[in-house]
């Protein structure tokens, strides 16, 4: 198991060396449209970013709105999921509602948190609650119909509370689910957080960056900044999967899902 992920991540670094070879020969012959920055000066100028306090304050005001958002969704979604899930009269009044909501893109809803909070950082929080709280709440009522309903009726028959139940029996039993929807939901929060930013970038953070660098006219900058945003939610992932892992190998196990 250990060479066959180790060989499938040389593939994958030898498939993005492959990708940037292929863009900077492509620069150097002139294909690229004019006045393009070459790949090898995005990469030195991503070098160097980090090494400017600014854009290390920008990285950590929009991580800051990502990880507070992410935790409000979670404690939101978590308990509603549960209430959701274990209350039908409760799932099938506010069922409609989640799936009219659901599906509007975050993004639309930036001006109306930006008129609702007039601080950047607490309309982009909000946005980041908005948008992580639909997959971890239908993760959750999704792991909820997974729970052993003999496990939930033994309980009942020693005289458990649907309360009790839920939190001794259901809550276990769907946290599997639960934190793949908060993975999904890591994987999101980055887009959200600074498309806010490029429209509100006065509270700074990466969209502000890129917007400056953009009125500097430094395609070098507009490029490095997104490439260190994606190697962040790489990383956040990367990280959420192996503790998701570790921490759930026995439902791994159960399913018969080794990979």
């Amino acid at each position: 198991m250990i060479e066959h992920r180790v060989g499938r991540a040389v593939l994958g670094a030898l498939g993005i060396a492959a990708f940037i070879a292929l863009v900077e020969l492509a620069g150097r012959l002139g294909l690229a449209p004019a006045g393009w920055p070459y790949v090898s000066s995005v990469l030195a100028t991503a070098a160097e970013l980090p090494l400017e306090p600014q854009f290390r304050a920008d990285v950590l005001a929009t991580l800051a709105a990502c990880a507070s958002g992410l935790v409000i969704a979670v404690a939101v979604a978590v308990p509603a999921g549960l209430l959701l899930g274990t209350v039908p009269f409760v799932e099938r009044s506010v069922r409609p509602l989640v799936e009219f909501l659901r599906p509007i893109p975050s993004v639309s809803l930036i001006p109306i948190a930006m008129f609702l909070w007039t601080e950047s950082q607490d309309a982009k929080t909000a946005l980041v609650v908005y948008t992580c709280t639909w997959p971890v709440l239908i993760n959750t009522l999704y792991g909820l119909t997974d729970v052993d309903p003999l496990a939930k009726d033994t309980l009942r028959s020693f005289g458990f509370g649907p309360v009790a139940v839920a939190l001794r029996v259901s809550l276990p039993s769907a946290a599997p689910f639960i934190a793949t929807g908060v993975r999904i939901a890591v994987s999101v929060t980055l887009i959200v957080a600074v498309s806010a930013e490029l429209l509100a970038p006065g509270g700074g953070g990466i969209g502000a960056f890129l917007s400056l660098a953009g009125s500097a006219n430094r395609l070098d900058r507009m490029l490095a900044a997104p490439l260190w945003a994606g190697l962040i939610g790489l990383a956040a992932n990367l990280l959420f999967t192996a503790a998701e892992r570790r921490v759930f190998r026995w439902h791994r196990e159960r399913t018969g899902d080794a990979s």
